[in-house]
């Protein structure tokens, strides 16, 4: 059986000091001349975009559109299936558009791949990727994301945004399931 541990990988203040790093860098490197299209990987990235979309307008980043799409490959599994499902497609027209897709997490790096090629066919200026967490360790393709806050070992974790079969979303942290 799966539980949670009870001490958390990542702190909520460990989480939202890194997101204002990750912002500033963003900001820093795209500027704020122009507006950009966030596009969230739902369900996973919810918080994280909150917040990012939060730190960025600090920052003077301006927001043109804020849309979303599903994207599974795990299903209730603790294993990615590599099978990409879209369940729900942007709305927001992105064509001539600078676009910051948002994943909660790169594990093999399919669903981040697959969403950001399908979404450079639609002729945005740019697709640049973002993503909470980072397991390098578990990459099958090649594909790495162009800003992510935390790299973390090949754990399975839940809370702030992700979950285990629906459960631990809400958490204000990010901590391990494990075995009992």
């Amino acid at each position: 059986m799966l539980t949670p541990r009870q001490e958390p990988l990542l702190t909520e203040s460990q989480i939202r000091e890194r997101i204002d790093q990750l912002a500033e860098k963003i900001v820093a490197d795209l500027g704020t001349d122009k507006p950009f299209v966030l596009a969230g990987l739902l369900r996973g990235c919810f918080m994280f975009t909150a917040d990012l979309v939060r730190a960025l307008s600090i920052r003077g980043a301006t927001l043109k559109e804020l849309d979303f799409m599903v994207a599974s490959s795990y299903g209730s599994g603790t294993e990615s299936s590599r099978k990409i499902d879209i369940q729900r497609d942007l709305q927001a027209d992105i064509s001539g558009q600078r676009v910051l897709l948002v994943d909660d997490i790169i594990d093999t790096g399919h669903t981040l791949k697959l969403t950001r090629d399908m979404l450079l066919t639609r002729g945005p200026e740019y697709v640049k990727t973002v993503t909470l967490l980072d397991k390098p360790e578990r990459r099958e393709i090649d594909m790495e994301a162009d800003y992510s806050c935390f790299s973390i070992p090949n754990l399975f974790v839940i809370g702030f945004g992700l979950d285990y079969d629906q459960k631990y979303r809400e958490l204000p942290y990010i901590t391990v399931m494990e075995e009992v």
